[in-house]
């Protein structure tokens, strides 16, 4: 299934060459995943990072959630709000 870097094979040959790119891309990215994880494991203050990481994960879910949960503001009723305090700021 060798053919020169130039030449068009067929959509089915294209298919392949893929699906065999990304399954190769996928084993390297997992076995240096696992060399890390590995690595974090043989560390002292492994409890620690987890525990860290932990935190670090339920603070960007909070922000993600807050983000894309609750609605903004609307506009005009930020513009009032602004008003209403001059308005009360000046005493008129």
């Amino acid at each position: 299934m060798t053919r020169e870097p130039g030449s068009r094979g067929g959509l089915d040959e294209r298919a392949v060459l893929l699906a065999a790119g990304l399954a190769d891309l996928a084993v390297t990215t997992l076995g240096s995943g696992l060399g890390i994880v590995r690595g974090l494991l043989r560390r002292s203050d492994a409890a620690e990072m987890a525990s860290e990481a932990e935190r670090d994960l339920e603070a960007r879910g909070r922000l993600v959630l807050d983000r894309y949960m609750s609605p903004p503001p609307a506009h005009l009723e930020v513009l009032a709000r602004h008003v209403l305090a001059r308005r009360t700021g000046d005493g008129g």
